[in-house]
């Protein structure tokens, strides 16, 4: 977490204690809700980011020259709205995958659009039929879970991680 997010966190955090002080219920219950929706949201993308990392470096450990980057502060767009998040970059040769994930930050970003917490994309640079819009959204159990847009899926898993990076390095799958 970057500084700004903890400082923002504990700005949160001292904003909700004020309001049920001051008996303000509706306030304090509305930023509880969006204290722990943007955990839910950090783990969901970290998750996500982490282990399409993870997944090239056990392709590289095995052979693979997969050259690995990562930005911070990313903004994409999806439908009208602008997400603020992370981008991780896989270049095997002339292939290119991009996965990118993140959240409006503020009100003129717009919303995650179909109610989930954040947004994401899995684009295989030249190949669109193989790339997918991911929504992440609160499972039954209320953890998060990153569902399929345009796959007929309702939870990615990670041999779906491992299915992309086939598709990188053009090998079957």
């Amino acid at each position: 977490m970057s500084e700004l997010e903890e400082a923002w966190a504990a700005a949160l955090s001292e904003a909700e204690q004020r309001a049920r002080l001051a008996g303000r219920k509706e306030l304090a219950d509305y930023l509880s809700l969006k204290n722990s929706n943007d955990l839910l949201r950090k783990a969901g993308v970290e998750w996500l980011i982490e282990s399409f990392t993870v997944a090239a470096g056990k392709a590289n450990r095995a052979g693979a020259s997969i050259q690995i980057a990562h930005t911070e502060g990313h903004r994409f767009r999806t439908g009208t709205s602008t997400m603020v998040g992370h981008l991780v970059t896989l270049t095997n040769g002339v292939r290119t995958l991009f996965v990118e994930a993140g959240w409006p930050r503020v009100p003129r970003d717009g919303i995650v659009h179909g109610g989930g917490l954040a947004s994401a994309n899995i684009r295989h640079m030249g190949i669109r039929s193989k790339s997918e819009e991911l929504l992440l959204a609160k499972t039954h159990t209320g953890a998060p879970g990153w569902k399929s847009l345009t796959k007929n899926r309702t939870h990615l898993h990670e041999s779906d991680i491992h299915r992309h990076i086939s598709i990188l390095l053009d090998t079957p799958h």
